[in-house]
């Protein structure tokens, strides 16, 4: 897999596709194969629990897993700081995998390395492969716009799992995604095994191709819609706000004195938009300090902003006026910005979309196991995306993994468990509808008494 431009840059392969697609059995394949290659792998998770960094082998490969949200969306900066790293500590490395989570537009993720001059320095966008699973695509391909966008956006594409169809429904399929994406390489395969040099160091990203099909393509999405530069007296200020079409929305303070607005005071802003999200924490303490991301707790519908007198930057996650959001002084005076920008609505994702994440420690029994997984398929199965995890059998010496999409279910037997190691199971739903009660009590009963 020799490059043949003439720069350092480190090439990248955005493997996406939506979840139970594949990516992570491509993945593991790629970094088995004797191509004598570092390659450095960053995951992300759409999930409360971890589970994916479990499921990739690890040989002498740098593997970063996010999983505090989606890539597309406010992890963008996790991406950016990770990045960053790799060159300031010059890691020696060949390649760059990024996994996006199944839930993720790639576009976004893209974007990194066509925008931020730091990253296209040391950085060159090699393709876009999206894997789709040719068994179940169909109940999401016109119902959920990430698994469109993510065909719509390759340079290569992936119909996995066709042993799980006939000829005719494959010809269908491939017509639907020529409908999509005419210029990508398409190919089949069979637990994702493709030829590697197929998909890796082949050039193939064509930011042409991008812009026809979406001519703001390069119109970079931040985790926020809104940014306005405000300046603030001695004085005590509340934010306000009623209820939107949101659950939730992040807020950002930042006094930013005399500084510029400029593209490098919103990519800073956007990396710190990035970082740990606060809550309030009882009723006395709803309080929003400067330089710390918060989510206003939405059944409150109001806040106290602690500032000092000086020139601020404030951000939103979405637009003051879906929530009427105002900051007011101590005579319930509106406080107007000096300067304001809006930025387009960031990704979204179905409400309905879910994740259950659960995590036992001790064994479980295993035909108590399949008494659950079997009812879980029958009752739940047409409402689930996807479901994965590593599970603790008794008297079993090796972990067990699964992995399940709709009403397909597979296990198989992993490694040993490590010696003091603490056997544990993880469990990883994701779907619509999902009763959360119902899956925590349900695999609790499969504990070992």
């Amino acid at each position: 897999m020799e490059r043949t431009n003439l720069n350092k840059k480190i090439p990248v392969t955005i493997l996406t596709g939506f979840l139970g697609s594949g990516k992570t059995t491509l993945l593991n394949r790629i970094l088995r194969e004797n191509h004598g290659k570092k390659i450095a792998v960053i995951e992300n998770e759409f999930g409360e629990v971890g589970v994916d960094q479990e499921l990739v082998v690890h040989e002498n490969e740098e593997v970063i897993e996010m999983n505090n949200g989606c890539i597309c969306c406010t992890v963008r900066g996790d991406l950016i700081k990770i990045l960053e790293k790799f060159v300031k500590e010059n890691q020696k490395f060949d390649y760059l995998l990024i996994e996006t989570t199944g839930l993720a537009n790639p576009t976004p993720v893209a974007q990194t390395f066509l925008t931020q001059e730091n990253i296209i320095e040391n950085y060159a966008l090699d393709s876009i492969v999206t894997l789709v699973d040719a068994k179940h695509i169909w109940h999401h391909i016109d119902k959920d716009a990430e698994a469109k966008q993510q065909i719509a956006f390759a340079d290569v594409i992936i119909l996995n799992k066709i042993d799980l169809i006939s000829n005719k429904e494959l010809n269908k399929l491939k017509a639907k995604i020529k409908s999509i994406n005419a210029v990508a390489k398409i190919m089949t395969s069979i637990n994702a095994e493709v030829p590697i040099s197929n998909i890796l160091n082949i050039n193939s990203f064509d930011i042409k191709q991008k812009i026809t099909v979406d001519e703001k393509f390069l119109e970079i999405e931040y985790p926020f819609e809104f940014l306005g530069i405000y300046d603030f007296e001695n004085d005590n200020y509340k934010i306000l706000y009623d209820k939107g079409p949101d659950p939730s929305m992040k807020i950002f303070a930042l006094e930013i004195g005399s500084k510029e607005v400029n593209s490098e005071l919103i990519n800073n802003t956007a990396i710190r938009f990035s970082g740990i999200i606060n809550k309030f924490k009882g009723s006395s303490n709803k309080i929003i300090e400067p330089d710390k991301l918060y989510e206003l707790d939405m059944a409150e519908k109001e806040c106290l902003l602690k500032t000092k007198k000086g020139r601020y930057l404030i951000a939103t996650q979405h637009h003051p006026t879906e929530f009427n959001l105002r900051i007011v002084d101590s005579k319930n005076k509106n406080l107007v910005a000096e300067y304001h920008k809006e930025f387009k609505p960031n990704h979204t994702h179905d409400n309905e979309v879910s994740s259950v994440g659960i995590k036992i420690e001790g064994d479980l029994n295993l035909e108590k196991l399949r008494d659950f997984f079997s009812y879980i398929l029958q009752v739940l199965g047409p409402d689930i995306y996807r479901m994965k995890g590593i599970i603790s059998i008794e008297n079993l010496p090796n972990r067990m993994v699964f992995q399940g999409v709709h009403m397909l279910l597979t296990s198989s037997i992993d490694r040993e468990w490590r010696e003091g190691e603490k056997r544990v199971s993880i469990f990883i739903f994701i779907g619509k509808n999902l009763d959360r009660n119902l899956l925590t009590q349900g695999f609790l009963k499969c504990r070992t008494q």
